[in-house]
């Protein structure tokens, strides 16, 4: 009886860690720093929570289809810091985003800076493990 009791220990313990180990990840877990990527489209959608921020683009191609791109960003914490909140990117509004490219190749990004309204800030992380934000394009 004593075995199951450890056992059922051990087991909530990493239930218990799954969400946060599942939610935060390494930069090459995901993405790939061989494909960098610039996109210049509207805002659709700002999910401003932690641990990462996620930003949906509307990008419209040279044909003139219109494709949604899903863009991470690194914490609210880091953009606050920069004096960015939650309604600094408004839907609607017009966002350039340089990143990297999903290793699937979906139309998802890890966004390195973004550009809105003419401000340019870090919107990755520096300590994820990708290549250097600072790095000039």
């Amino acid at each position: 009886m004593h075995l199951f009791r450890i056992a059922g220990a051990a087991l909530l313990v990493v239930l218990a860690g799954a969400p946060l180990a599942a939610g935060h990840h390494s930069f090459f877990a995901q993405f790939d720093s061989s494909q960098p990527i610039t996109i210049e489209g509207t805002v659709a959608r700002v999910e401003w929570r932690n641990p990462h921020i996620w930003v949906f683009l509307d990008v419209t191609g040279p044909d003139g289809t219109v494709t949604r791109w899903q863009c991470e960003g690194g914490a609210p914490n880091a953009l606050t810091r920069q004096g960015w909140t939650r309604d600094t990117m408004a839907v609607g509004g017009t966002l350039e985003i340089f990143g990297y490219r999903a290793i699937n190749g979906s139309n998802v990004c890890n966004a390195r800076t973004w550009t809105y309204e003419g401000q340019t800030v870090l919107a990755g992380q520096a300590n994820d493990g990708g290549p250097n934000p600072d790095v000039p394009r």
